[in-house]
């Protein structure tokens, strides 16, 4: 299957240009889309533009406005738009190179594939894709996708180039506004210990053909029971369960019980207080930076 290039320009490293194609990385083809049905006539239901004034509308007659203050616009046809041009329209200018591990993780946003676009290209690509990987570093550049313009953060995977989109600083929440509220209070040392040997035992390597969407799968069995006629009958929600005793449900969690719990309790009851060591609480190891540890999200 030939896929269709989301970006076709040309990738730039000083003198050095090739042409290149950006591909998605991800597929969403295989998720669950409904659609809107009269059910009285098992019509789908077609949105059609209209104005509140005069009715109807035909979208080829629509222009695109900026609104600058209540009910006022600025218009734009399609042509205005285009007639801004950015030199990253059509050529990533690979601008600096970076420690992966310099970039922090809520600022990678999706992943493409870059790669030659035609036989003449491979050459040049090539010679910038093995000076990408002998570096050991992430190259930063720029490209304009859907009328925006995104840095791209770009390093050598197999015979092409992995491309992230990053994330501009102004669509990354400050982690203090909802963090701020969290108490300082230290977690008692003994619960610590036991939800550590707890993640010994869960911890494996990362296989992500393990994990499947069970909801999604669960609404396409959903559909076919109900094409074949069958009655779906209504699942009950779960009741709700606190935990009593939180050392006591580590400790069951650990040997694999259930965790003892009590429907409708109020208030937890207070852990036994323990003993605890000068300097025994442990700072949180920082997380792995996004460059090494990426592919598993």
């Amino acid at each position: 299957m030939a896929y269709r290039p989301t970006w076709q320009g040309h990738l730039r490293l000083s003198l050095v240009t090739c042409p290149v194609a950006l591909y998605t990385a991800t597929n969403s083809g295989g998720e669950v889309h409904f659609n809107l049905i009269n059910p009285k006539t098992n019509n789908r239901i077609k949105m059609i533009t209209t104005d509140p004034d005069t009715g109807p509308v035909e979208r080829s007659e629509l222009v695109k406005g900026y609104e600058v203050s209540k009910g006022e616009y600025i218009l734009m046809t399609q042509d205005e738009i285009n007639s801004v041009k950015l030199e990253s329209t059509k050529t990533i200018d690979i601008e600096r190179f970076v420690p992966a591990e310099d970039i922090d993780r809520r600022y990678w946003d999706n992943p493409y594939y870059l790669a030659p676009d035609g036989k003449l290209a491979q050459e040049a690509f090539a010679v910038i894709r093995e000076s990408m990987a002998r570096s050991g570093q992430i190259a930063l550049g720029r490209v304009v996708m859907s009328t925006r313009e995104r840095l791209l953060a770009l390093e050598p995977s197999g015979k092409g180039i992995l491309a992230y989109t990053l994330r501009t600083d102004a669509e990354v929440r400050d982690e203090k506004e909802v963090f701020g509220a969290i108490s300082d209070k230290e977690a008692d040392p003994q619960m610590i210990a036991i939800a550590q040997k707890i993640i010994e035992q869960k911890e494996g390597p990362f296989d992500p053909s393990q994990f499947v969407d069970r909801y999604e799968e669960a609404l396409k069995d959903l559909i076919k029971a109900k094409q074949k006629g069958h009655k779906v009958a209504k699942v009950e929600a779960p009741e709700d369960t606190n935990v009593v005793d939180l050392m006591a449900a580590l400790r069951a969690s650990l040997g694999g019980d259930k965790a003892p719990a009590k429907a409708g309790a109020k208030k937890a009851a207070p852990a036994k207080a323990a003993k605890t060591k000068a300097g025994s609480s442990a700072k949180p190891k920082a997380a792995a930076s996004h460059g090494r540890a990426r592919k598993a999200g």
